[in-house]
């Protein structure tokens, strides 16, 4: 499940624009903040009725800084970070998964290959509607093109229009349908793709 776009702003309060920004390759230095940031996101990607435990199992099962210095480690996956340029936390992070995937419902849904899944996308909640959303998805795709993907794919909850909608402007359409699990709880998705 691909969640929310655009994340909080420097100490001035003012989003950065996407001129203040840096949209750059994580590094195992970075995995602390990734974790605050993706404790932060997860929750908005979520539909109303997902109870908070269920939310904080997956992001204690996922998104925790071990789990993301395995993700940064991994040659099958890239992890980019939106920074303002002049310094500061993270306001944003997403994760390519490289590779065939291994959901079969997903599987049978896409039409383009080789392929590259985005599997994060989150941004703080201050800086939706910013530009960072789009920095980053625009960075992601260049980085699964020069991997060699001719397509990209994603998750998100039916739930989620804002996103869906971000997703669609950047270029995605729906494809189909999976399943996601949050703690105890079996999300519907729609599964979207993109050619390259």
């Amino acid at each position: 499940m691909a969640g929310p776009l655009d994340v909080g702003g420097p100490s001035s309060g003012r989003p950065p624009a996407p001129e203040d920004l840096l949209v750059r390759a994580a590094t195992l230095a970075d995995v602390d903040d990734l974790a605050a940031l993706a404790a932060l996101t997860f929750p908005l990607a979520c539909p109303p009725d997902c109870p908070p435990a269920d939310q904080q199992a997956y992001v204690d099962a996922h998104l925790t800084a071990a789990r993301f210095s395995g993700y940064v480690a991994d040659p099958s996956r890239r992890v980019l970070l939106a920074v303002p340029a002049a310094g500061g936390p993270p306001v944003g992070y997403t994760m390519l998964v490289l590779g065939d995937p291994s959901d079969d419902a997903v599987r049978a849904a896409l039409t383009l290959a080789p392929t590259v899944e985005v599997s994060k996308c989150y941004v703080l909640l201050d800086q939706h509607g910013s530009g960072v959303a789009t920095a980053l998805m625009d960075a992601s795709l260049a980085v699964a093109r020069v991997a060699g993907a001719v397509g990209a794919w994603l998750g998100v909850n039916q739930l989620n229009v804002r996103a869906r909608r971000f997703y669609e402007r950047s270029g995605f359409a729906v494809v189909g349908t999976k399943h996601f699990h949050v703690g105890d709880r079996v999300e519907d998705d729609f599964v979207l793709e993109c050619a390259l």
